[in-house]
């Protein structure tokens, strides 16, 4: 079955930065988009960043610039470079891939706060 295990979050102050990484397994990594997405309370869960299997990116316009995805599918791992992080990026940090006809797999989440 597929499993997405994340890993790399904690309490940071703000400018600082963090690097979230998702193992995969289950799946044949390099044929799929992989995803992270954040849910802050009390907010609904939005996409932050995808990277497409030939590795082309897209971000949410408020971490452009600051966050910075990648892929190395020969470990079958998405990263998630996190810089001048702030108070809003608190939330808690989702790996993701949807796979036609299955629909959407989840990690199981990991809490990103950004205080001092």
């Amino acid at each position: 079955q597929v499993q997405l295990v994340e890993s790399g979050g904690g309490l940071v102050p703000p400018g600082g930065s963090l690097r979230l990484s998702c193992v995969a397994s289950g799946i044949i990594f390099r044929l799929y988009a992989m995803s992270w997405y954040r849910q802050a309370p009390g907010k609904q869960r939005e996409l932050v960043a995808r990277i497409t299997a030939r590795g082309s990116t897209t971000y949410a316009d408020s971490v452009k610039g600051r966050f910075s995805i990648s892929r190395d599918n020969t470990k079958n791992t998405v990263y998630l470079q996190m810089n001048v992080l702030t108070p809003e990026d608190t939330a808690v940090y989702y790996c993701n891939v949807n796979i036609a006809g299955q629909g959407d797999y989840w990690g199981q989440g990991i809490q990103v706060t950004v205080s001092s």
